[in-house]
């Protein structure tokens, strides 16, 4: 994920239950600065041992109350194993972490429409 454009992402994951759930669909816009009550795709810290985590989702709740520059991001399921957001790092994530913007769900039965999204980030380079 890099520059300004559009994805789709797939979720993994009970963290963000019961607004999204494991195989729901999300259209995203990377590089998109993070709003307050908004979800967003996050880079999370490596884990104790040093190993990468993947990307995950979390809801922007506000700015980091002890460094205003960064932004403190929340699961939505505390009580899911492994939950890793800023309660359990302790501080909040720069903007540089928060790698995209959750624009809207694609409900299930519904086909994403490649086409168009092809030709919107066709607009977007352009811009």
């Amino acid at each position: 994920m890099s520059g300004i454009g559009l994805g789709v992402v797939k979720v993994r994951g009970r963290s963000m239950e019961p607004a999204l759930h494991t195989g729901d669909r999300l259209v995203v816009l990377r590089g998109a600065r993070p709003r307050v009550g908004r979800m967003a795709i996050v880079r999370l810290p490596p884990d104790d041992d040093g190993v990468p985590r993947p990307l995950a989702i979390k809801r922007v709740t506000r700015r980091d109350p002890a460094d205003p520059s960064r932004f403190w991001v929340e699961a939505d399921n505390q009580s899911a194993d492994g939950v890793v957001d800023s309660w359990t790092l302790g501080h909040g994530f720069h903007r540089a972490e928060i790698r995209a913007l959750v624009l809207f769900r694609v409900p299930e039965r519904l086909p994403i429409p490649w086409r168009l999204l092809r030709r919107i980030r066709r607009q977007l380079r352009r811009i």
